[in-house]
């Protein structure tokens, strides 16, 4: 008797252990994982290229003739009107050639009255008169000189637009023809990107193309499309610049740009996108994600993808959109196990 109620007593505490590590097991806490939800996008297959931002138009301003620089009243980036005033020049030379000037104009004024006078009475022969006539015409032409030198000694923008260079500065000597500073037009710029010679006849002045800017995190839409007609020698591409409107003055000049060209046929729209890092490859080759189901436990779920796009993947069959996915954590994961998100 006592046998049997040992037996029985054993019986009953490895059913109570066996029941607490069942309990203990069931107790487990979910794994902390993160997710996403399956969206659609837009796959496309044309090519895509690295380009670099172009002013629309650049305008190199100099002074006319040669002289010391007292001012540059402008700074690089600096947005300027047309009629601006940008550098001023040393004028005291042009100055005292404008009063020499205006005196031998009115000393020619005042020989020119009082000629009048004898030519009507007929006291002057007609070649005195017409040499009278021609000195003052000389006059009046090296007074409009000197006013002109006068007021090149100031340099105004001859188009509104935005500082790009300030290539001279106060005391140095300016030459005729050497750029003080360079005026920017940015309203709208150009994207230049060289293109293969097997791949320019894909590309014509309307092909859609998307170009996306790091530097500023932005994202735009090209316009017209301008082909160049010369390949490089060496590198037998071709320059195509893409126009893009740039309102906001964001984008500048020297900015690096990825550009991608839309071909024919190109584009499938409402393909399920899923990040690259979350498909996984099993032992025999095939293909899967880790999916949550509703009761909040993870599955692998064998898919089959088609084009990368970046950072994504488009998936052909094996999910719906809405689905939810693991994309991180993924590795503490085995079938059924219970996550948090």
């Amino acid at each position: 008797m006592k046998k049997d109620f040992l037996i029985l007593l054993s019986v009953i505490l490895l059913g109570s252990s066996c029941q607490q590590q069942v309990a203990k097991s069931s107790m487990k806490a979910p794994t902390r994982v993160k997710t996403e939800v399956v969206s659609s996008g837009v796959v496309d297959n044309g090519q895509t290229y690295v380009g670099i931002v172009e002013e629309r138009e650049a305008t190199a301003v100099s002074f006319t003739g040669m002289g010391v620089v007292k001012r540059v009243l402008v700074r690089e980036g600096q947005a300027v009107g047309k009629g601006q005033l940008l550098a001023e020049m040393d004028d005291t030379q042009a100055r005292n050639l404008l009063s020499g000037a205006e005196a031998q104009m009115t000393q020619a004024n005042d020989a020119l009255a009082r000629y009048k006078m004898l030519h009507d009475n007929g006291s002057l022969p007609e070649v005195q008169w017409v040499e009278i006539q021609s000195k003052v015409a000389q006059a009046k032409s090296q007074l409009e000189v000197a006013k002109k030198n006068l007021a090149d000694c100031r340099l105004v923008a001859p188009v509104g637009g935005i500082i790009g260079k300030k290539l001279i500065g106060a005391g140095e000597t300016a030459l005729p023809s050497q750029a003080v500073v360079s005026i920017l037009d940015i309203s709208a710029v150009k994207v230049k990107v060289a293109v293969p010679e097997a791949e320019i006849g894909g590309i014509n002045a309307h092909t859609p193309t998307s170009i996306a800017v790091e530097a500023i995190n932005g994202s735009y839409q090209g316009g017209l499309i301008e082909k160049g007609v010369q390949a490089d020698a060496l590198t037998h591409t071709y320059d195509i610049r893409i126009n893009v409107a740039n309102s906001d003055r964001k984008l500048l000049p020297g900015m690096v740009a990825n550009v991608r060209f839309a071909s024919d046929g190109s584009q499938v729209v409402g393909s399920k996108m899923v990040p690259v890092t979350a498909v996984q490859r099993k032992s025999d080759g095939s293909l899967f994600v880790w999916t949550i189901g509703k009761d909040s436990t993870g599955h692998r779920t064998t898919v089959t993808i088609g084009q990368p796009q970046g950072n994504y993947v488009s998936v052909i069959d094996g999910l719906n959109t809405g689905d939810r996915i693991v994309t991180e954590g993924y590795q503490k994961l085995s079938e059924g196990t219970k996550v948090i998100y």
